[in-house]
């Protein structure tokens, strides 16, 4: 079955024992990985390494040998207790190894299987969706509900506060990967020390130094117009495991500020009011650039940005086609929307 989003964290906390199949799949890799330990340790309880009751292997392995699933999913435990069998790397090619194995009894063991993004057609995703005894969790990047959840579940454990500006920008600069983001988050932590507190410029200086600025590059080469950029710093963010969602989720957002400057100078507030009234902050670095948008991008162009990109997203998580082609067309649209004389 698809596991909807609103059950998904009471299933990672107590799985069901009806349940033998869970495929955890997604762009996120870093979510994968995390929903995956929580369901090894939700199943073998403490940390979750119990080697006796825990047993690991991957989707080449299964190809190779495909009964070797089977085996491991309905043995029992030495030491008693319900096993845990994690296969990462997973893949179609696996999918009749686990219709072979949700049609055997398998006693009260769980199989854990890792995927990257499959899409709607995918066999494997399609088997554990439509299976009583599976479920199907996907996993795509955080949003700022998400993002904001986690923020206070990492800043909880070490007594930080966070000031509500800096708050907004981490929302706005992290967030494509779960696995990213913590170790942003820890990183702030110690900075900030135990008890301690993050300002505007703390968060601003850790930022600059990560990928999260090299997004803001792209996204404002799109709102510019700058083809050559746009196009080269695309290619070495998509290489180095950004995922598209992220980058068009980036740019909606930019579209939707475009559009809520331009709503409130329609009412007769001044440009730069306006601008130092948007949460989180502009970054210092591109005030000027993100001026020179707004006259590129007026309301009704603002607005068409922004359904635009909304689209693409749906398609991503819709259509089947290859993500990273959608994010570049809808980027390439978004220049040629900016080049309009209308």
């Amino acid at each position: 079955m698809k596991l909807p989003p609103a059950k998904t964290s009471d299933f990672l906390k107590n799985p069901p024992a009806d349940i033998a199949v869970a495929l955890v799949f997604g762009p996120d890799e870093g979510l994968v990985r995390e929903r995956a330990d929580m369901l090894v340790r939700a199943v073998l309880g403490g940390t979750g390494d119990d080697p006796f009751r825990l047993a690991l292997l991957n989707g080449d392995a299964i190809k190779s040998d495909p009964a070797r699933l089977s085996d491991e999913a309905t043995a029992i435990s030495l030491m008693g207790g319900r096993r845990a069998i994690r296969v990462r790397d997973c893949g179609d090619v696996i999918a009749k190894t686990v219709e072979y194995l949700l049609g055997q009894p398998t006693g009260d063991s769980l199989t854990i299987l890792e995927a990257g993004s499959l899409e709607a057609k995918s066999a494997l995703r399609k088997l554990c969706e439509n299976d009583a005894r599976a479920v199907a969790i996907a996993c795509y990047a955080d949003g700022p509900r998400e993002l904001a959840e986690t923020m206070r579940e990492s800043f909880g454990r070490h007594r930080v506060s966070i000031d509500k500006d800096a708050a907004d920008f981490l929302v706005a600069h992290l967030g494509g990967d779960r696995m990213v983001t913590r170790q942003e988050l820890e990183k702030l932590c110690l900075y900030a020390g135990e008890g301690g507190r993050l300002t505007l410029a703390d968060v601003a200086a850790s930022i600059d130094n990560t990928s999260a600025l090299a997004l803001d590059d792209i996204v404002y080469d799109a709102f510019d117009g700058r083809i050559g950029p746009l196009s080269t710093g695309l290619d070495r963010l998509l290489r180095e495991g950004e995922m598209p969602v992220t980058i068009l989720r980036a740019a909606l957002r930019h579209a939707q500020r475009l559009h809520l400057v331009g709503t409130e100078t329609a009412r007769g507030k001044p440009l730069d009011v306006a601008i130092q009234g948007l949460r989180p902050p502009i970054f210092f670095k591109l005030a000027d650039r993100f001026r020179g948008q707004f006259r590129r991008f007026p309301i009704h162009r603002a607005q068409r940005a922004t359904s635009l990109l909304l689209a693409a997203e749906r398609d991503c998580k819709r259509t089947g086609y290859p993500d990273e082609t959608i994010c570049r067309q809808a980027l390439l649209n978004i220049v040629r929307l900016g080049n309009l004389r209308d």
